[in-house]
């Protein structure tokens, strides 16, 4: 880890300790405790349930001593245990890096929300009248090339994919609605925004990602998986094809999720990012504000809404993700101070997931429970 990573950690560990003792100091109280012994029961027990060989599980409270702990096997075959340290694929969480890279476009002149985005990418149906700001919102209408091209992964797995090749299959469905009448969750897209940062900056997403966003922030071992290499140490993650068969999928190629899907990052890592994303330090308070214009995201969870590329569930904000093997979950609770990571090594039981992060919710936050699944 680099130092100023180091320091920046230690910085943070100081302050919370301090305000914990400043708060003891003048209410009298004792300082707030998470429900460790609790989680550690409830954990195992939720995995079973949605078939997840690991999980790696951080809650963080200000002012309390944080809740760190890996469960199960990194490796089915060899059975070796999973660690709090480890590299894993984080799906859908890229679409906050990706977002966060043209907000901060925006702050800076260089984009305009309301832009359309045949102003950056030719040959968009309709084009001339998609938004940027719509397709943060995933209310653009375009459909999703996710539904043609994840099926074919498990035939060809090593497949380097580039984001026309992405878009094309994308385009090849007419939009699903008129822009900005309804929300529907499409991978096309983050991807037209990750073209957008690249017109706009002059720089290629992932370099542009760490230069401003992963480098600022000290995020030492969080980057953009442009091919199948993978960080070690990792986990292996397992996924299951459309005959059932589970197989290893940690080393599929993850580029068909350009900009939308395809980073690798750490527990430790996505504490100080959904802390980041949910405080806009990155960001204006103005353009925070404008992400944070949340509408209804029926298919997303129960009441679930969502922003310029972050989710809001029941008061938590941040993003989940899915990916052949892997699922991420990064969520603040800014109201009560809270940070939650999941991360797990199988995608086979998303639906399980989902249950498992509401099991640790249902834990941690007795008025801010996690909201039913999605539709």
């Amino acid at each position: 880890m680099a130092r100023t990573s180091s320091v920046r950690r230690l910085v943070a560990a100081l302050s919370i300790a301090t305000a914990a003792l400043v708060g003891c100091g003048d209410s009298g109280d004792a300082p707030p405790v998470l429900p460790d012994a609790q989680l550690t029961e409830t954990i195992p027990m939720a995995m079973e349930h949605a078939s997840v060989p690991g999980a790696i599980v951080g809650v963080w409270q200000d002012g309390a001593a944080p809740y760190v702990e890996a469960f199960g096997v990194r490796d089915t075959s060899t059975g070796e245990a999973m660690s709090t340290d480890l590299f894993m694929r984080v799906g859908s969480v890229t679409k906050t890096f990706t977002t966060t890279a043209v907000l901060q476009l925006v702050d800076q002149g260089r984009v305009g929300l309301d832009d359309s985005i045949d102003v950056y990418v030719p040959g968009v149906p309709n084009g001339d009248t998609i938004t940027i700001r719509q397709l943060a919102a995933m209310r653009s209408g375009l459909a999703d090339y996710g539904e043609v091209v994840i099926p074919l992964l498990p035939s060809q797995p090593q497949r380097q994919w580039t984001p026309r090749e992405l878009l094309e299959i994308g385009f090849s469905t007419p939009p699903l609605f008129p822009p900005g009448t309804a929300f529907d969750y499409s991978n096309t897209n983050t991807v037209l925004l990750g073209l957008v940062v690249e017109k706009a900056s002059g720089q290629p997403l992932a370099d542009y990602i760490a230069d401003h966003i992963t480098g600022p922030e000290a995020l030492d071992h969080t980057s953009v998986g442009d091919t199948a290499a993978f960080s070690a140490p990792h986990a292996r993650g397992y996924t299951r094809t459309s005959d059932g068969e589970t197989v290893d999928a940690t080393d599929w190629n993850p580029s068909w999720g350009y900009g939308a899907g395809n980073m690798i990052s750490t527990l430790d890592d996505l504490s100080v990012w959904a802390r980041v994303l949910a405080d806009g330090t990155l960001l204006t308070p103005v353009t925070q504000h404008e992400r944070e214009e949340f509408q209804p995201a029926p298919s997303e969870g129960s009441g679930s809404l969502y922003g310029l590329g972050v989710e809001y569930q029941n008061g938590w904000i941040g993003h989940n993700g899915s990916i052949a093997g892997y699922q991420a979950y990064a969520y603040r609770l800014p109201s009560e101070g809270k940070t939650m990571v999941v991360l797990v090594n199988s995608n086979v039981d998303p639906l399980g997931v989902w249950n498992l992060v509401t099991e640790i919710v249902s834990v941690v936050s007795l008025d801010h429970r996690w909201p039913g699944p999605p539709s």
